[in-house]
């Protein structure tokens, strides 16, 4: 079979109607991806945060934790965005908990900027 010109720019007609649906579907699918791992890592640094907390009753030390487990997040996490319930671990049969809230920045700039939060509970003494 032979194309004729008139069918070449019907493809191309299709194409630019597809493309913009595609490339959504592509930049949502990057967004998706990296909200799952920035709460994964909200997650992680929460519950290192309390584990530091049960066993140190520190609350200064928990925050540190939870900080440096949470460098890969860019924005950097703030000390003011983690939360450490403070002083109830003076009784072994409390409860510590970690609370991290942390603005997810779109990666591309399409979506506007995710509230997340970690948070993690232990019962103190470890």
């Amino acid at each position: 079979m032979h194309r004729t010109r008139d069918e070449r720019g019907a493809t191309a007609v299709e194409f630019a109607l597809v493309l913009p649906v595609l490339l959504v579907l592509l930049f949502g699918i990057m967004e998706v991806g990296r909200l799952f791992q920035v709460q994964a890592t909200l997650s992680a640094a929460a519950r290192e945060g309390v584990r530091v907390m049960a066993v140190q009753d520190d609350p200064d030390a928990a925050r540190t934790a939870v900080l440096t487990t949470a460098t890969s997040l860019s924005p950097v996490l703030r000390a003011d965005e983690v939360v450490v319930d403070p002083g109830r671990c003076t009784d072994p049969s409390a409860t510590a908990t970690v609370l991290v809230h942390y603005t997810a920045p779109s990666l591309t700039g399409l979506y506007g900027g995710w509230d997340l939060t970690g948070q993690a509970a232990m019962r103190c003494g470890g």
